[in-house]
């Protein structure tokens, strides 16, 4: 991808706003997407959603590798949906990095600047520059095979920024690490996007690495953004069943009148907040406390009867799937699994005090 220096007379100017301003449309038979963005200059954003939702099309479509059926994508004022995507100004990490095996990671990051019209002793230049501000210069002269995941990933993000993109797009950036090494990469990640000047968006299911990364959350399902916000605002108020699982609550929508929550045909949920009409109510399945008789004399508002329907280790905790008259997630510790007895088809009491409960309107 190239800088804007070399092309801008073949760009067409049509506002003076920094920043990105797009509206995606792209139909691909049965799936249609429908995404509209706007990120400012030094915003990091992230696309967040389900596999299919449409995610990396619009990384694509960003990209210049997917081309609109309609909508508008402006990037500081110039429109770029009939722009070639090597003449764009957008650098691009892709999931599994796409380095050049037979160049070293020297080369790799100057390839670019060199597109561009750079000599190969200033596009080595910004090379160096690049890897030394990613903390990899001493691997400079070492091709691809010879870089560990978390080096691999640093390079294809120096080669991205050697080009001085105003658009930054990662694509899943670091799926292909392992575990631990994907804790530290991610730390790496956010301090170099932080440092960024440009608009960022990135693509990823993975709700953590979105949390971290990104200033802001623009939730996908479907081809469509059913949530936007600050990664607390979503952790907070989810807005459909897969945003709170993604977040670890159970969600329900009902209809409130003061301190109750009715939803729908099923029972009510107590609730301290005073609210009227449709709401939500979410509550974390830490929140849940299982008994196998129905408790007497316990202080919580909330009680229903249910059977477990599934078990499964949940980091250093067990998750009960109850189904019932509210079907819900508990969490409880191992010992407290094997206390109660818990096994598929037991049948259990919930319990959730009113006070562990959160409403918001719909």
């Amino acid at each position: 991808m190239t800088d804007t220096h070399g092309t801008a007379h073949a760009l067409r100017a049509i506002s003076n706003e920094e920043g990105l301003d797009a509206r995606l449309l792209v139909d691909r038979g049965t799936f249609r997407l429908d995404v509209s963005l706007r990120v400012a200059p030094g915003e990091v954003v992230a696309l967040l959603g389900p596999n299919g939702a449409g995610k990396t099309t619009a990384l694509r479509a960003l990209a210049g590798l997917a081309p609109l059926d309609g909508g508008r994508l402006l990037l500081d004022g110039t429109a770029l949906e009939d722009t070639p995507p090597e003449s764009r100004p957008v650098g691009v990490v892709f999931q599994d990095y796409l380095l050049f095996p037979h160049l070293t990671a020297l080369d790799n990051v100057a390839f670019g600047p060199r597109c561009q019209g750079a000599s190969k002793a200033e596009a080595r230049t910004r090379a160096a520059e690049w890897l030394d501000r990613l903390g990899l210069a001493e691997h400079a002269g070492s091709r691809p095979r010879r870089l560990s995941g978390g080096q691999a990933q640093r390079v294809a993000l120096a080669r991205a920024l050697a080009t001085r993109p105003r658009l930054l797009l990662l694509d899943e950036p670091l799926a292909a690490l392992d575990a631990r090494t994907r804790l530290e990469v991610r730390s790496q990640l956010r301090r170099h996007l932080a440092e960024f000047e440009a608009v960022a968006v990135l693509v990823t299911h993975d709700p953590l690495d979105a949390m971290v990364l990104a200033d802001r959350l623009v939730v996908v399902e479907d081809g469509r953004v059913v949530q936007e916000g600050t990664p607390s605002d979503i952790a907070r108020h989810p807005r459909t069943d897969y945003i709170a699982r993604l977040v670890g609550l159970n969600l329900y929508r009902g209809e409130a009148d003061g301190h109750t929550v009715r939803l729908g045909a099923g029972p009510g949920v107590t609730i301290t907040e005073t609210l009227t009409g449709p709401v939500f109510v979410a509550f974390p399945p830490s929140a849940v406390t299982l008994h196998r008789d129905r408790p007497h004399g316990s202080s919580a508002r909330n009680l229903w009867h249910g059977e477990v329907a599934g078990l499964e280790t949940h980091g250093d905790q067990i998750r009960a799937d109850i189904g019932g008259e509210l079907p819900l997630a508990a969490d409880l510790t191992t010992v407290a699994a094997a206390e109660l007895g818990l096994h598929p088809g037991a049948e259990v009491w919930a319990t959730v005090k009113a006070a562990q409960t959160h409403a918001y309107p719909v």
